[in-house]
């Protein structure tokens, strides 16, 4: 196998977030945008040593658990993954790969449930669209990006993910810049006007905001733009039409200059009775209704907050933070984007608050100034996870408990090994399915310190223990212990006593056996039942 090749195969599961795996001549081969039970014909793109990655070219044989997906752009657009499955299909799907990856990183822990979004379609309330062409020098396009492409982008005219109102409003914007004969900013001559549009639209008023992106390099006609798009007819209002000039080289939106052509820079959006002023940069969950069910699990998981102390840190613009203010003794949230910090400043005035504090700055260095220990700790950090630093820094407050909200998986593992090893661990967790349609869940998880006084003393006749003689000669963490540092490989309890029992090693009766009555129990692999075998035979136990 060697890159360049060309195979077939069958998708046998599918990884977080979108990696179809596929056995091809023993080997596992990752083929990203699969689906599990497709059949599939792919080149080898990359390989190395400890992994081997293709690239799809056809879907062969469609899978069994699929459908026709309701979007036209589906398979072209980048945007949605998992439209081709029913929502149930799509929940379940999300649900299994965060259990295998608790199960892939050591940890131990049940996901409660999986909540699906209140709405499927029309639910995003902010959308950023990008300017470019559908194919080298082809004409004038303005949507999301191909899929697998960094610079090719698909034009969309019926968005399943946005409200209506976005479709017809990107539609007009396109036509108007056409006509003009405007170019994009192209991203390696660096050359161009037109680089993005961001709509932004209240779920509970209708009310909508407008930005568009531009380079210097040209002139907007202002009131000629601003009148064509008030002569749209849409179900919402426009509010706000905004004009931010961005002249870096980077391609993400960002303001050296914004100015407010119509109306105003802002509108409100409504959660718990409660009024929250979004602006154009500021974050806000993207799902307004499923933030609801998202914010009531974060409620739960906090539980009583009267008279305490509570930092939520990575605020945005407060929402979290107002919704536990209401009989805490004081909330202090830490936000990096100035921006953000100042609209939740005015939210918690507005919302008539007086225990909330926010602080603008990098939680990084924010955290050494807050020398108050608070009662309970809510983290909700970007994608990327909570930085290693800061990391430490929000241990040595030594909560008893924090409540983690995550938007990646794979970056909540991570920050979970580091949690455990700080002696935390998961007491409740649950995702909330905040994206239909997209390879992307969020997780709830509830940490508790465990401390010495958590423990008692039993005395324990051996007698009396379900365990052989041979289970007595090596914990299962000296076990996994021998196989990390002997073979680069983390195996779990439940891999363990598989290989035991086919050892002839007696475990318990009902050791590490699912409580689901119907679930699917993970099979130890190949190569981790061999370091396993190692490790009894050098403990002498086989």
């Amino acid at each position: 196998m060697k890159k360049g090749d060309i195979f077939e195969g069958k998708v046998i599961r599918i990884e977080f977030p979108n990696k179809g795996i596929i056995d091809i001549e023993g080997q596992k081969v990752i083929v990203k945008n699969a689906l599990e039970g497709q059949i599939v014909r792919f080149s080898i793109n990359k390989k190395k040593r400890d992994k081997i990655e293709g690239r799809l070219l056809e879907v062969i044989e469609p899978s069994p658990i699929e459908q026709p997906a309701a979007c036209k752009h589906f398979g072209i657009c980048g945007g949605c993954r998992y439209q081709n499955l029913s929502y149930e299909q799509q929940l379940d799907l999300k649900k299994r790969q965060v259990e295998e990856l608790i199960e892939k990183n050591g940890l131990s822990f049940d996901i409660e449930n999986i909540y699906g979004s209140p709405i499927t379609e029309g639910y995003r309330n902010k959308m950023e669209f990008t300017f470019g062409d559908e194919e080298k020098d082809g004409p004038l396009a303005l949507g999301m990006h191909k899929k697998n492409s960094f610079y090719d982008i698909v034009t969309l005219d019926d968005c399943r993910i946005v409200d209506p109102d976005f479709n017809v409003l990107l539609q007009a914007i396109l036509k108007y810049f056409k006509e003009k004969g405007e170019t994009y900013f192209h991203k390696i001559r660096h050359e161009g006007f037109l680089r993005h549009l961001v709509m932004r639209r209240s779920v509970k008023t209708g009310d909508i905001l407008i930005n568009l992106v531009t380079t210097t390099q040209s002139r907007l006609d202002e009131s000629e733009f601003v009148n064509m798009i008030l002569s749209q007819k849409i179900d919402g209002k426009v509010v706000g039409i905004l004009h931010t000039l961005n002249d870096n080289l980077a391609d993400v939106v960002q303001s050296d200059e914004t100015k407010t052509l119509y109306g105003q820079d802002y509108f409100y959006e409504y959660l718990y009775n409660m009024r929250f002023k979004i602006s154009p940069f500021s974050f806000f969950q993207t799902n307004t209704l499923g933030a609801e069910v998202l914010y009531d699990k974060v409620r739960e998981y906090v539980g009583e907050t009267k008279d305490k102390l509570i930092y939520d840190l990575y605020t945005g613009t407060g929402t979290i933070a107002q919704m536990l203010a209401s009989v805490a003794s004081k909330v202090v949230g830490v936000e990096i984007v100035e921006e953000a910090v100042e609209a939740a400043k005015k939210n918690a005035v507005d919302n008539h608050l007086d225990n909330c504090e926010f602080i603008a700055g990098d939680v990084l260095k924010v955290v050494d100034n807050l020398t108050k220990k608070p009662d309970i700790l809510v983290l909700d950090p970007p994608r990327d996870g909570i930085h290693p630093k800061a990391l430490t820094k929000i241990i040595n407050f030594n909560v008893d408990e924090m409540v983690y909200v995550s938007c990646k998986p794979t970056s909540l593992m991570r920050d979970l090994l580091v949690f455990r090893e700080a002696g935390y661990e998961v007491k409740r967790a649950c995702l909330v399915d905040m994206f239909p349609g997209t390879v992307h869940v969020e997780t709830v998880v509830l940490l508790s310190q465990q401390k010495p006084d958590d423990t008692i003393e039993i005395d324990l006749d051996l007698d009396e223990l379900d365990a052989t003689s041979a289970e007595l000669k090596a914990t299962y963490q000296e076990i996994k212990d021998y196989v990390l540092k002997e073979f680069g490989l983390k195996v779990s309890s439940l891999y363990i006593s598989q290989v035991k029992r086919k050892c002839g090693i007696e475990v318990g009766e009902n050791y590490n056996l699912s409580k689901s009555e119907n679930a699917r129990v993970p099979q130890c692999p190949k190569e981790k039942e061999d370091a396993i075998k190692a490790a009894l035979k050098y403990y002498a136990m086989i």
